[in-house]
């Protein structure tokens, strides 16, 4: 009876073990192989943090692990890595607000407000506040975010001088093809945004398609892009905000060791980005400066045009470029950071 039941129980057998294999949550294979994509230079600062954190994945995984970085925008643009995150083309991305806000709109208040944080530690206090509840709405995304970064202060790199906002009106600037809502607003108040890619940005310079670049000075330095555009202006337009994101698919197929091996690496990671891209701010600009950059600081009566244009746009921004709620939300912080009401 035993010899005459055996194929139909090895049968049976088998059919389990293959609907065992289909069920599992990719941990043998998600785990194993971790593509992460990025904007951020080969080499840079950020490029050697994520291979740190792709150093203590592997500690914590079985042999035959890979992990794999991808820089200098090779995967694309942004909002292309956010879709390739979709479809499992990569299992996470250093990102900043640009691509970010693909996942999640609500993280364009801590970017996409000109000249609303005066200081770092406006910054820091605004972020870790709003951490909580902006990490969980990337988890109902179907994202895991794994540390926080910045990268410097945007300023104005272009091919002639310029001191105040009208005189840029003549220039036409570089502006994230991702971005429509500014592109609408720049638009409306007689500028001329041409939507691009950032790796399109040196060649678009150099044959005049662009002659001004929003841009951290670590950028323009690593990319060259300040040897077409030889003028910075020298005021703190927004910071540059980023995320490292891996799918919450990729994650829970993680075991609970490596997840916080990965948590533990991540978060020295975003220190580690955070403290050394804001020294390197001015590092880059006096590195720019000895090959020919010129830094021009707009006077007391320039900065009050610069702010008093740049809240003229908070109406324009409330509601389209950032949700209004979360505008808000953000206004009400530095309120309480500037009155001494931070807790």
């Amino acid at each position: 009876m035993n010899s005459l039941a055996t194929p139909s129980r090895l049968l049976t057998a088998f059919l389990f073990l293959a609907l065992a294999w289909l069920s599992l949550p990719n941990c043998m294979a998600a785990d194993k192989q971790l593509r992460i994509g990025s904007l951020v230079p080969k080499n840079s600062l950020y490029h050697r943090q994520l291979m740190d954190i792709g150093e203590a994945w592997r500690a914590a995984q079985a042999e035959n692990s890979k992990y794999v970085v991808y820089p200098d925008g090779s995967q694309g643009g942004e909002a292309e890595m956010a879709r390739r995150m979709r479809i499992g083309q990569l299992q996470g991305a250093l990102l900043s607000v640009v691509g970010l806000q693909e996942i999640e709109p609500s993280i364009t208040a801590l970017q996409a407000i000109p000249m609303l944080f005066r200081s770092w530690e406006e910054l820091d206090y605004v972020r870790e506040k709003m951490r909580p509840s902006m990490e969980k709405k990337f988890l109902d995304k179907g994202f895991v975010v794994l540390a926080w970064g910045d990268a410097g202060w945007v300023r104005f790199f272009s091919k002639d001088a310029a001191l105040r906002p009208d005189d840029y009106k003549k220039m036409k600037f570089f502006a994230w093809g991702s971005e429509p809502d500014q592109q609408a607003i720049m638009k409306s108040l007689g500028y001329t945004p041409v939507p691009l890619e950032t790796s399109d940005i040196l060649p678009a310079i150099q044959t005049g398609m662009i002659n001004v670049v929003p841009s951290t000075p670590y950028f323009a330095l690593a990319t060259q892009i300040y040897t077409s555009a030889p003028h910075m202006l020298e005021i703190n337009w927004a910071p540059i905000v980023g995320a490292l994101v891996l799918t919450k698919k990729t994650w829970d197929g993680m075991s609970p060791a490596t997840q916080a091996a990965m948590r533990t690496a991540s978060e020295k990671a975003g220190v580690q980005i955070r403290a050394k891209a804001r020294q390197e701010v001015e590092e880059a600009v006096d590195a720019m400066k000895k090959r020919g950059l010129i830094v021009s600081r707009p006077s007391a009566e320039q900065m009050r045009e610069w702010t008093e244009f740049a809240e003229k746009l908070y109406p324009r921004i409330r509601g389209t470029m950032v949700p209004a709620d979360t505008f808000d939300e953000v206004q009400a912080h530095l309120k309480d950071f500037r009155t001494g009401k931070a807790k």
